[in-house]
């Protein structure tokens, strides 16, 4: 089975009534966005966007207002065309697909959550959560048992009959989350949709969604324009601007290695005790012992795994004056990290 289920190549988007020109200047002379607009009037949306996501991940795209994310997530069910590039799901080629076929792979694969809900406010939460499979034709006992079903798994019980209106914002976006789950689609679409709430209510859905994501192993893609939500949630994160994505990575790559002053920019303030490992920081077992001498005893040493976060280190860091000695697989020891390198790691390298 391929692991693969979002795949994107060479993905452009050029808004304005001389597109085609545009398009094919930017592949003859590699035009800068500025100049697209002076001479096309045309605006980039995005830029020679290429990645991939696999089964079961969270793949977060953040970037500052304008940055051409929203616009990129909707390539996906293409809510808009792009103007050129190849987009898959699943497998199956996107742009090739006929209207039917393209509405039925948005009733049956694709959930998808926005900032704005848009839930009817004439029809009950059972109703809502239900609609996805009403537009399908499903019997009503069916709609009503998933409806049942999706709604507890968000935490609603009990607020089956209720109206939006009687909802507060954070549960109206449980709502919209039930909804998307409601059709069982492979894929999420997800454009911020806890950002309107307040910090601790986004807290909680953002716990509530990551708890659902390990349960259910959906397929999602997350846009954000906040950093720690990303670093937070995300698999792996890309970061966009200006209609580009200028890094993808994990956490904690995007955190200890930016690419470039943008990046670095977005990081500096990112504490770094829960997103970087002992692998990271250690140094080999061989270096340390070439460096301070075979005889160098360790017996005294406390031992973590290397997948150990910073925030544990420090922790058993305080308790000894010795180095720690980081152990890999079948708990063998393979490397060492010093109260220096602790340091640094805390740092973030500097």
């Amino acid at each position: 089975m391929n692991d693969i289920v979002i795949e994107l190549e060479g993905v452009w988007k050029i808004f304005g009534e001389r597109a085609g020109e545009a398009m094919a200047a930017v592949k003859a002379e590699g035009l800068a966005k500025s100049e697209v607009l002076e001479r096309f009037g045309a605006v980039v949306g995005i830029a020679d966007v290429s990645f991939n996501v696999r089964r079961g991940e969270i793949f977060c795209i953040m970037g500052l207002s304008g940055s051409g994310k929203s616009t990129l997530v909707r390539h996906l069910n293409r809510l808009i065309e792009p103007t050129a590039g190849v987009i898959k799901l699943l497998g199956q080629d996107v742009m090739s697909l006929a209207e039917s076929e393209l509405r039925a792979m948005r009733a049956q694969k694709i959930g998808m959550v926005f900032q704005h809900m848009a839930l009817l406010p004439h029809r009950s939460v059972r109703d809502n959560v239900a609609y996805p499979l009403e537009i399908r034709g499903e019997p009503k006992g069916r709609r009503w048992d998933v409806s049942q079903h999706t709604l507890s798994l968000v935490g609603l019980d009990g607020f089956e009959d209720r109206f939006p209106r009687e909802l507060s914002g954070g549960m109206q976006q449980r709502v919209g989350l039930a909804r998307a789950l409601a059709s069982d689609p492979d894929v999420l679409l997800m454009d911020e949709p806890f950002s309107a709430l307040d910090p601790l209510i986004r807290r909680q859905l953002q716990n509530q969604f990551m708890a659902l994501s390990e349960q259910l192993h959906k397929t999602t893609l997350f846009i954000t324009h906040d950093l720690d939500e990303a670093i937070r949630l995300g698999t792996r994160i890309a970061i966009m601007k200006d209609g580009r994505i200028v890094q993808i990575g994990t956490p904690e790559e995007i955190v200890t290695d930016p690419a470039d002053d943008y990046v670095r920019d977005f990081v500096q303030d990112i504490s770094k005790l829960k997103l970087v490992f002992a692998h990271t920081i250690m140094e080999p077992l061989e270096s340390y012992r070439a460096a301070a001498g075979e005889a160098k005893d360790l017996s005294e040493s406390p031992r973590a795994p290397e997948d150990s976060d910073l925030d544990r280190l420090v922790d058993v860091s305080i308790t000894t004056p010795h180095p720690i000695v980081i152990t890999g697989a079948g708990g063998r020891d393979v490397g060492v990290v010093t109260k220096d390198r602790l340091l640094r790691g805390i740092q973030g390298g500097k």
